[in-house]
């Protein structure tokens, strides 16, 4: 037997936590020019977004 979601109307709340996880890493991005954005997920959920810059100097 096999499940289906409910309605994205039932769910406000999941859809703004993912508007707002999806926002995030589109700043992260933004501000980027060197580096890396490393998204940490745990049992199918974002936890965790973290940035690494990288500053490259002219010799």
């Amino acid at each position: 037997m096999s499940q289906s979601s409910p309605p994205s109307s039932a769910r406000p709340e999941r859809d703004e936590v993912h508007a707002q996880a999806l926002t995030l890493v589109r700043q992260a991005l933004g501000r980027l020019k060197f580096g890396a954005v490393h998204l940490t997920v745990h049992e199918g959920r974002l936890v965790q977004i973290e940035v690494t810059e990288k500053t490259r100097l002219s010799a």
